[in-house]
């Protein structure tokens, strides 16, 4: 065969516009590019969004508690010194009973950071902070390409992951990342199916201003409704993470602003004087959503595409993050090991690792909201003495503090504060 057209064409075509295509860039998708950068390996993150509308930097109330292992890791990705200064620590976690009129009752589970060597249990950080880091970091980033306002329509595993964009045009990679949230079109285009149920609640979610200042103290109140997290934010305001069952719910995030407040006020209580409503007000449904794999041919996903928990652990960006950790460090060790990194029994190394702590944690937020959201007085009693319980053991209640702080279990080295 001497006609070198004809060699051309009969050569297999190895050519990829990167080694992952990620598609999804909220926070996971954006942080596994990062993450894999410094295993040396490429990555485009296919954006459905505008940067405008990620690169928003007004207060809109939006946060995230961040637990230590996960500040960690963003320090690894050398995102925590540009955050560090908006990020307000969590030096107490407090957890009470309470009623709607009543405000919460006297708190029957006490975590203080003091009781462990390594710091505050975790941070608060506003979303404006965390992805305006994230895109400027992926814009300086010689190995990751930021692609917003890329739509997805289609996808192909053919030796190699292939999209095909709403612009018509199509990428190639070694490995597709699924990233995109609970209603994930990369696992749906691969038949990944998912196991899960709807809770009937709502989480309400806004910040509010307050005369006290709050110590750094977060709050649960396990109202009959749903949870109701007070998280602190810098200076006298607090995030609201508020869980309310349906239609009441509806009703509230129909409600004005003044009608929204006359509402929280006797389930938020006074003990912060009187609060008032900052930024906006956002809602979205709550329910339990896991995928049935993690991996597929030449595909994984991260995040809420893996699984959706309920917010009351306030542990569903952490869960994504150690996805993003334990991914990136598969990776990265297979590709210096002269691996096809992409290949089957690499990635089940991912989704075996990730498996077990994802199901555990499912578990335990789905049980504690069942066990939490309701009024009877008996089931009322027996949680408030075994969680009395749990907070006067010393021993039970470090280890709970360690867990609250993302301290336990296989942690990825990133999430130990090491450089992959």
């Amino acid at each position: 065969m001497d006609n070198p057209l004809l060699q051309a064409i009969s050569r297999p075509m190895t050519h990829t516009d990167a080694d992952l295509l990620i598609v999804g860039g909220g926070l996971n998708g954006p942080c596994l590019a990062l993450a894999c950068a410094q295993a040396g390996l490429t990555s485009i993150v296919l954006d459905s969004l505008p940067e405008s509308d990620r690169a928003e930097t007004g207060f809109d109330g939006r946060a995230y508690a961040l637990a230590l292992a996960s500040v960690r890791m963003l320090d690894a990705l050398g995102l925590w010194d540009g955050l560090a200064d908006h990020a307000q620590p969590i030096f107490e976690i407090k957890a009470s009973d309470g009623r709607a009129g009543e405000g919460a009752a006297p708190f029957f589970l006490h975590f203080d950071h003091a009781e462990i060597e390594e710091g505050p249990m975790g941070h608060m950080c506003e979303d404006r902070y965390l992805r305006r880091a994230l895109l400027d970091a992926m814009a300086v980033s010689e190995r990751v390409t930021h692609r917003p306002g890329s739509r997805v329509l289609s996808q192909d595993i053919n030796g190699f992951a292939t999209v095909t964009l709403e612009s018509g045009k199509t990428l190639r990679g070694r490995l597709l990342v699924g990233a995109d949230g609970r209603k994930s079109g990369v696992a749906a285009r691969a038949g990944i199916k998912r196991i899960g149920w709807e809770y009937g609640q709502t989480a309400l979610v806004c910040a509010v201003d307050h005369e006290l200042p709050h110590d750094g103290i977060a709050h649960q109140f396990f109202m009959p409704g749903g949870p109701l997290a007070i998280l602190p934010l810098p200076g006298n305001r607090s995030s609201i993470v508020w869980s309310e069952r349906e239609p009441r719910a509806s009703a509230l995030m129909a409600a004005d602003d003044a009608a929204f407040m006359a509402a929280l006020r006797p389930a938020f209580g006074d003990f912060l004087g009187s609060i008032s409503l900052s930024g906006q007000r956002f809602s979205y449904p709550l329910g339990l959503s896991l995928a049935q794999s993690f991996v597929a041919g030449k595909l994984a996903l991260v995040g809420d595409a893996a699984h959706g928990i309920h917010p009351i652990a306030g542990q569903g960006l952490n869960l994504g993050l150690r996805d993003v950790g334990a991914l990136a460090e598969v990776l990265a060790d297979a590709a210096r090991r002269g691996e096809d990194f992409a290949a089957e029994d690499v990635l089940a190394r991912y989704q075996q690792w990730r498996r077990f702590d994802t199901a555990g944690l499912a578990v335990a937020t789905d049980t504690v909201n069942r066990l939490f959201s309701n009024d009877n007085p008996a089931l009322r009693l027996a949680r408030d003495l075994g969680m009395g319980a749990v907070s006067g053991l010393p021993g039970l209640r470090r280890r709970f503090i360690r867990e609250a702080a993302g301290l336990t279990g296989d942690l990825p080295r990133l999430m130990q504060g090491r450089a992959l």
